[in-house]
C-alpha cells in the first residue's frame, strides 16, 4: 500500500525477512532517495506477504488527510523530533511529576479513539475523534489547555505528528512542541515492554500488533478484557467494534443498538461502494471533543 503526495511517500510492504530486506536495500540504492531516505525510517513488524493481498498505490494531495492546505501550514515546520531513547526518557519524567501534580507537559496521542482505546502510553491525552481530519479543530477548541505547555506528541509512525505538530506549532501557544520519531513503530522496535501498554492499531488486515500482554480495553457489551477488532456485523456501518466471542456467540456483533436491532441491509451507491459511518453512534458522537480537564489522564498514568 503506497501513498503519493508532494508531501512526500509513505509505502507498507509485506513479505518474508528476506524479501523486505531486499527491498529495503533496493529503496537505498535509488538515485531519487539519495540524502532522502536513511535506513532508520524503515519500520518492521511482525506480518508477512498475506497482509498485502495486493498492490496499492494512490496519489494524494497530502500523504494523510488532514484537510489543511499544506501552503497554509508547511510540513517543514514540525516539531522537535525526539528519538524513542529521548522520548522514553520525557516520558518517564513526564510521569514522575504528573504523580506529583507538578507537571507542564502534556503527553499527546494524535491518533483515532479507536486506536488508542486499544493501546497507548500511560498517562496520554488520547483526544475522542474519529478521523485525523478532526484534530486541528479540536486543537482550535482546545487552545486553552495546550498554552504554555510542553507538548509531547505520537502517532503509529510518526506521519501524522508531522502534520500535526506543523499544526499545533502554527498556533504559538506552546511553550515546545516535541514529537517521537518514527512514531510508536520505532519506539517498540526498542522498547517493547516500556510505557507503551496494549496494541498498536494499524491500517491493514492485521487490525492490530503487539508487544507486551497487556489489555487495556474492554468487550462492548459484557465489559470483559478485549482487544480484538471486527467489523460491525451491519455492513452499511463498516466501524470497528470490540466484541469478545462469548457475545459474539450471542449474536452481539454490532457497534450500536441500531445497527443490532434493525439488522439493517447493505446499502450501496451508484458505485456499488459501501456507505460507511451511517449509524446511531457516529451521529451521537461529538466531531470535535472539548477537554475540559487533564486529570483523568493523569489517573490513568498512575
Amino acid at each position: 500500500q503506497v501513498r503519493v503526495a508532494s508531501e512526500g511517500i509513505n509505502g507498507t510492504v509485506g513479505g518474508s525477512k528476506v524479501a523486505t530486506s531486499l527491498y529495503i536495500e533496493i529503496m537505498l540504492s535509488q538515485p531519487l532517495f539519495k540524502d532522502i531516505l536513511s535506513r532508520e525510517d524503515f519500520k518492521s513488524s511482525a506480518g508477512g506477504a498475506h497482509c498485502f493481498p495486493d498492490l496499492r498505490v494512490g496519489v494524494f494531495k497530502e500523504i494523510v488527510p488532514m484537510g489543511i492546505d499544506p501552503k497554509m501550514v508547511s510540513y517543514k515546520e514540525t516539531g522537535i523530533h525526539l528519538s524513542p531513547q529521548e522520548f522514553h526518557r520525557e516520558v518517564e519524567q513526564y510521569l514522575s511529576q504528573a504523580s506529583q501534580g507538578q507537571s507542564n507537559t502534556i503527553l499527546l496521542d494524535c491518533r483515532n479513539f479507536y486506536e488508542s482505546k486499544i493501546g497507548h502510553f500511560q498517562g496520554c491525552l488520547a483526544p475522542d475523534i474519529r478521523k485525523f481530519s478532526y484534530f486541528p479543530s479540536y486543537v482550535d477548541e482546545n487552545l486553552e489547555l495546550f498554552k504554555d505547555k510542553r507538548v509531547l506528541m505520537y502517532c503509529t509512525g510518526g506521519i501524522r505528528c508531522e502534520k500535526g505538530s506543523a499544526y499545533l506549532r502554527s498556533k504559538a501557544v506552546c511553550r515546545e512542541v516535541y514529537q517521537l520519531k518514527g512514531g510508536i513503530h520505532k519506539y517498540l522496535e526498542e522498547f517493547p515492554d516500556g510505557f507503551y501498554r496494549g496494541k498498536l492499531f494499524v491500517f491493514d488486515d492485521r487490525y492490530a500488533i503487539c508487544s507486551n500482554e497487556d489489555i487495556i480495553s474492554a468487550c462492548r457489551y459484557c465489559g470483559t478484557l478485549w482487544d480484538q477488532y471486527k467489523f460491525c456485523s451491519s455492513q452499511h456501518c463498516r466501524q470497528l467494534v470490540l466484541t469478545c466471542p462469548s457475545c459474539c456467540n450471542k449474536g452481539l456483533t454490532a457497534c450500536c443498538p441500531l445497527c443490532q436491532e434493525k439488522e439493517l441491509k447493505v446499502t450501496s451507491r451508484a458505485s456499488g461502494q459501501t456507505l460507511k459511518e451511517e449509524c446511531e453512534c457516529t451521529r451521537r458522537r461529538p466531531r470535535v471533543p472539548i477537554e475540559r480537564v487533564l486529570q483523568r489522564t493523569l489517573d490513568a498514568g498512575k
